[in-house]
């Protein structure tokens, strides 16, 4: 049932609740997709008389700050938060009459891929519990891929929500930079984070979209822009519109599956009137993606967690003096992983260093940015599989050191979207082995209404819409 057949059933919200709540604990012990649980009871009590999401059950990711709700950012040392105000994008979707079920389960402070680093344990993926979600929004992936909800809030600083969407078979979105108020979103990279969600189908995503977005003056980076009626202007005629291949991610994929499937999706775009050409990207630039995205990202986020420190905020442990309790808190509250990427931002954030580290990486991003808007003037969309393969298997212990730089590139591309702040969404196009696999869709600043277009093509051409995966 699409989000806006549960408004039309307006008799069915309590029980249509209950039953999302009912099932997201059933299956929590095969998942593990929940951090915690939130009892529907009084917002049900206090559902508003009209909405665009009245009577909808949704999880928001566990980083998404809840009134009264611990709110725990998937990391130990925030085991013990409860926040005192809600997150803009939780009091937008209460006025709508969403009904919020569950915090889902995430990477360590949204800094992963994999769903692995999560305080309570790995998410599994429902279409085989032997695989990742992806991450760092993998948990809400996974709630709306398993069918617990239709709608799931996201966040994405890297590929967050759109690498998780593919492997989970779901329709994932990062709006523009801006678009989407992030007030009470516990940060990672300020210059990079997106509220991005999870729905169903693309029509679903639409409707989300005027939902969440908005100016917010608690949130000096989101945008005056009016708010379009993204459902009334879905459009999914292909004729005219240009869409630019990227060649480099191509190359780095080595699963013919993956290259078969996506190359018949584009055929079909053509027949549909849509000019679709492979399109080379500067290798250099390319190359430097992942290393830019990772200074920055850990610069940003060592200076915006450094508050975490058993003291002002986080699970205190004990020492002889302030200092020694700062250092054992942090060092027993955080995992392995965001411990080392926290000495790498520090690094990178010493005064001697950051002219050669973190500026420069600055400077490389904005000529990956310029090579972007190149490329928008030929083209209205640029497009490529989300992903090279299904989703890893959990013991999977290949990292990114064991790839090679063409397959480094495939695999982490979609960062491009957080330099930009491009609106960029991801939608099945097929699977193998019985697992899902996605195409990403990246369009210019503010042309959400292009990328929801072709992403309506894609699902009309593939059907994959509404998957449901049967947990076993």
């Amino acid at each position: 049932m699409s989000i806006a057949e549960m408004v039309r059933d307006r008799e069915g919200a309590e029980a249509r609740v209950n039953e999302a709540y009912a099932k997201a604990q059933q299956l929590q012990e095969k998942l593990n997709d929940v951090i915690t649980f939130v009892d529907p009871k009084q917002q049900l009590e206090h559902l508003p008389q009209e909405g665009l999401m009245r009577g909808v059950p949704i999880a928001l990711k566990d980083n998404v700050n809840t009134k009264g709700i611990r709110t725990t950012a998937g990391s130990r040392i925030l085991s013990n938060y409860v926040p005192i105000y809600d997150a803009e994008v939780w009091t937008k979707l209460k006025k709508a009459g969403a009904v919020c079920i569950a915090k889902s389960s995430m990477d360590e402070l949204a800094m992963g891929g994999t769903n692995k680093t999560c305080f309570t344990g790995y998410a599994y993926n429902p279409w085989d519990r032997r695989r990742m979600t992806g991450g760092s929004s993998g948990g809400s992936a996974a709630m709306v891929a398993s069918g617990v909800v239709p709608f799931a809030i996201g966040s994405d600083t890297g590929d967050s929500v759109r690498k998780p969407a593919s492997h989970c078979g779901v329709v994932g979105v990062k709006p523009t930079y801006g678009r989407i108020s992030r007030y009470g979103i516990i940060p990672y990279s300020s210059s990079m984070d997106h509220v991005g969600y999870f729905t169903g189908n693309v029509e679903d995503a639409c409707l989300a979209l005027k939902v969440l977005a908005g100016r917010d003056e608690r949130d000096m980076t989101s945008s005056l822009r009016p708010v379009e009626d993204y459902s009334a202007l879905l459009n999914s005629d292909m004729h005219g519109k240009k869409i630019a291949v990227f060649k480099n991610v191509l190359d780095g994929i080595e699963n013919k599956e993956t290259l078969r499937i996506f190359n018949d999706l584009c055929e079909k775009l053509r027949a549909r009137g849509a000019v679709v050409e492979e399109y080379t990207f500067d290798q250099d630039l390319m190359n430097a993606i992942l290393p830019t995205y990772f200074i920055i990202a850990n610069c940003e986020a060592t200076s915006n967690h450094s508050n975490q420190d058993g003291i002002r905020f986080g699970v205190r442990e004990d020492g002889a003096d302030m200092a020694e309790i700062m250092t054992n808190s942090r060092t027993k509250g955080f995992g392995p992983l965001i411990r080392r990427r926290f000495v790498i931002g520090s690094y990178g954030l010493f005064e001697e260093n950051q002219e050669r580290l973190f500026r420069k990486a600055q400077k490389v991003r904005r000529k990956i940015v310029e090579a972007m808007n190149e490329c928008y003037k030929q083209y209205d969309a640029i497009m490529a599989p989300a992903s090279g393969n299904i989703a890893p298997l959990l013991d999977d212990t290949q990292d990114q050191d064991q790839l090679g730089d063409a397959q480094v590139i495939a695999e982490n591309y979609m960062a491009i979207g957080n330099f930009s702040g491009d609106p960029s969404m991801t939608v099945p196009m097929g699977f193998e082995e019985g697992c899902p696999i996605g195409v990403n869709i990246t369009c210019r600043p503010w042309e959400e209404v292009t990328m929801f277009d072709i992403a309506k093509a894609i699902e009309e051409e593939t059907g994959l819409k509404d998957l449901r995966a049967e947990v076993k």
